[in-house]
């Protein structure tokens, strides 16, 4: 039994908000926001469906945790994502000042982990949690797609 405020717990959650793309033939990329062991927002990538190039899962997310929180930052928060965020969203979780960032699969082409100085000095980033899972949602759904 997984415990239910470990990461893993909040990473299955995010895979199943990544779920919700791929159901829409979205790239399945999902998050969720955790304050104080509850989800506060949930978010997947929605560029197709809203055709709009920054609506990746981690900018839904970002913008109902602030929502839910009635602030802009995210402090004492950490966001589970299935995949490395890229340069926009982890500038936008710069911003929003978010105490940590936890991702599933490592993005070697467009992850922002590559670059120095990209999240806030104050954010702790963990990568690879259930990386094989994670990353295995993607590569199968661009295989069906050649």
């Amino acid at each position: 039994m997984i415990d239910p405020y470990s990461d893993e717990h909040f990473m299955r959650q995010a895979i199943q908000e990544a779920k919700k793309s791929l159901q829409k033939d979205e790239v399945p990329i999902g998050a969720v926001v955790v304050a104080k062991n509850n989800i506060i927002a949930r978010g997947h990538n929605l560029t197709e469906q809203l055709n709009d190039v920054t609506a990746h899962a981690e900018m839904q997310a970002i913008t109902a945790a602030a929502e839910n929180l009635g602030g802009k930052y995210l402090k004492n928060c950490t966001l589970y994502v299935t995949m490395e965020p890229c340069v926009m969203c982890a500038g936008a979780l710069n911003w929003s000042q978010i105490t940590k960032v936890v991702f599933g699969a490592h993005d070697e082409r467009r992850g922002a982990c590559r670059y120095d100085g990209i999240f806030h000095p104050k954010t702790e980033v963990v990568g690879g949690l259930l990386e094989d899972e994670c990353g295995r949602l993607v590569k199968d759904f661009f295989k069906k797609k050649r």
